[in-house]
């Protein structure tokens, strides 16, 4: 019988891999990236206390304003650049980069060059 491939338990794997090693504390938390079918999720998070310091994603209606004739890589990249925003001003300018199991392409390095762009380094 052929086994069916589910590739989101693949891609939980990954990421509990990548975690081993990714941790984000106070002073360098981590950004951590979560991207559905039709939506894109960022968070900052320190990782020691546990915390979710600030969080953007494509729902937010700050966003949303601005992505609605945009394609999702477009409406990534100004999720990155809304999550840097809100990390500058709780004055984080480093972070640790966690891309959630999912390939570094795509909507996912959009994310990632947005939220450079802005001010946010990795």
């Amino acid at each position: 019988m052929i086994k069916k491939i589910d590739k989101n338990q693949d891609r939980v794997i990954r990421h509990a891999r990548v975690r081993k090693k990714v941790s984000g504390t106070a002073e360098r938390p981590r950004l951590c990236v979560y991207r559905s079918t039709n939506h894109i999720y960022a968070q900052v998070i320190d990782d020691v206390k546990g915390h979710t310091l600030c969080s953007s994603s494509t729902l937010d209606k700050t966003v949303a304003a601005q992505i609605a004739e945009l394609t999702k890589t477009e409406a990534a990249k100004k999720v990155g650049a809304a999550i840097a925003a809100k990390a500058l001003a709780l004055g984080i300018t480093e972070v640790v980069f966690d891309r959630g199991g999912y390939l570094y392409t795509g909507r996912v390095q959009a994310l990632a060059d947005g939220a450079r762009e802005a001010g946010l380094k990795f």
